[in-house]
Formats: structure tokens, sequence, C-alpha cells
């Protein structure tokens, strides 16, 4: 492994670096949000979704690719006065190391408490965030450190949005038997169908999830994640879209948002420790 400086470029306005692996694999980041807003695997097709509307700027979260969330999800704490979703997801990140080997590229971005976090929240912390890719894998790794003297609790997830040719036509597999809270629907439940389908909005947490399989035509992509336990499926169905000025009002039927979590159970760091959730994604043959 060699280190190795990838070229920035830019998207929606903002700083991005891409990494390509030797194989031809290659990923997006912006540093707004240290942002995910591109994944191909090596001979493949864009796996993420990215609205065409989307919109990078000071304090607007960008719709698509893999929002970071941190230090709460949504806003179910554990700090309720924080914004939903946290502070991560719209703070500039930087470019903490980079390398290529024989059969993949990395990059890490890290993100520091500033004043300007530290008035949101008052902590001190510090956020890295691992973009590997290498044949048909994307790996996305979230790490959190806490520097300072005393403890705190979170939440995160990595908020992926996955590409879909119809969402009618998609099936997950993985998730029966779990417990999950319904947003849409109210109260909780467990998953009984051995393969999920879709029809509109959706806003489940899943606890405990194992891993699980997508199925799109003929596509098969498997998602796995280590240290984040819950699945979050989200998609805004028709009538949300039409709402979301960042979104095309057909695009729900483009998108499903499959995130690796850690929201039932928060974390709470105490002083010099530290914290490591993963979120893998790989094509599989068809």
């Amino acid at each position: 492994m060699s280190d190795f400086s990838f070229p920035m470029t830019e998207v929606l306005g903002q700083p991005a670096v891409r990494i390509q692996s030797p194989d031809g694999a290659h990923a997006t980041v912006l540093l707004h949000g240290g942002h995910v807003v591109s994944w191909c695997p090596a001979g493949g097709q864009e796996q993420l979704y990215l609205s065409p509307q989307a919109v990078a700027s000071e304090g607007k979260a960008v719709r698509g690719g893999v929002p970071v969330i941190f230090p709460q999800f949504e806003q179910r704490g554990p700090d309720f006065s924080l914004p939903r979703h946290g502070l991560a997801r719209t703070r500039t990140w930087a470019i903490d190391s980079s390398s290529v080997g024989k059969e993949h590229a990395q990059v890490t971005l890290a993100l520091d408490d500033s004043a300007e976090t530290r008035a949101l929240w008052p902590h001190s912390f510090t956020l890295e965030l691992t973009v590997s890719v290498s044949g048909q894998g994307l790996d996305l790794e979230l790490h959190a450190h806490n520097p300072g003297t005393t403890s705190w609790p979170f939440a995160a997830a990595l908020h992926t949005y996955l590409a879909v040719s119809d969402l009618g036509a998609v099936r997950l597999q993985g998730l029966e038997g779990c417990h999950y809270i319904d947003n849409v629907a109210g109260g909780e439940a467990i998953e009984d169908h051995p393969e999920k389908r879709f029809y509109g909005e959706m806003d489940r947490i899943y606890a405990k999830a194992p891993s699980l399989l997508l199925r799109d035509g003929p596509r098969r992509l498997g998602i796995e994640a280590h240290e984040m336990p819950d699945v979050v499926l989200w998609n805004p169905g028709p009538d949300k879209c039409k709402d979301l000025s960042d979104m095309p009002d057909e695009d729900w039927q483009r998108m499903l948002c499959v995130e690796a979590a850690l929201i039932s159970d928060p974390v709470t760091l105490g002083p010099d420790e530290r914290w490591t959730g993963r979120q893998s994604l790989t094509l599989l043959a068809s």
C-alpha cells in the first residue's frame, strides 16, 4: 500500500475527492458533511441515489448518497436539544489520509469539535469516516473518539440512499423476526415477511437486524453492518416526496434508504474511549 493523493473535484458546488482502485471501482466523497455521493463497483453502474435536485450549502444536508448521522438520530436523542439528525452532516470535514493498494483504495475524512459545534453540543469529539472501494464492494467505517474529560452518549447512522430501478420491484430479505418501530402507521411489531416489499412511504427502525440481501431485478446487493445493530428503512412515498424541494416528485420510486444505525441502545463514551461502526455493501453475481 502507498500513500496516494486522489484528485479533488467539485460536486454540487462543493469540493470533493474521488477515489479509484486499480480495478476501476470508484467513489466520490464531499467534504461537506463527509458525504459519499457516488459509488460504482468495478465494471458496474452507480449504486447510490443522489437527487438531481440535491443542494449542498451551509447548514443544508444533501438529499441522497450517504449522510453521516451523529450524535443523535432524527429527534430521538440522546440529546433532544440537537438539530434533527445531529450536527455532522452539514459541516465541513477535512481529508485526514488516503491510500491505494493493489486491490483497493480508501480515504479517511475527519471532523473535530469547534466553537460552533460546542454551542450546540458541549462536548469534545473527533469523528472519522473511512471510505474504501475494491472490486464489487464499498466499506464505510465511522469512528468516534472522546478526547475530552467528560462522558457523552450518542446515536449514529449511515443514512444510505440506494438507487433502485423501480421500488415496486425491490425485495429485501433478512428482516423476518426482527422487532420494529413503525413511524408511519404507528406502533411496534415483529416483521413476519421473509421478503420485504415496498409500496410507498416507509419509515421503520428494525432492531438487531442481521445481514440483508436487496434484490432489484437481476441485481443482488449484500448489506452487512458491524456495531450498528439497527436498520432503518425509509422512503418518502408519493405524497411526502412532492413536499421535498430537493427531490423530483417521482423519484421516490427510484430510491430506498437502507441505513446501518445505532439508535435503540445509544453508546456512552468516557474520556479517551473510542467506538467504530461499519456498513459494507457488496454487489453480488446475478
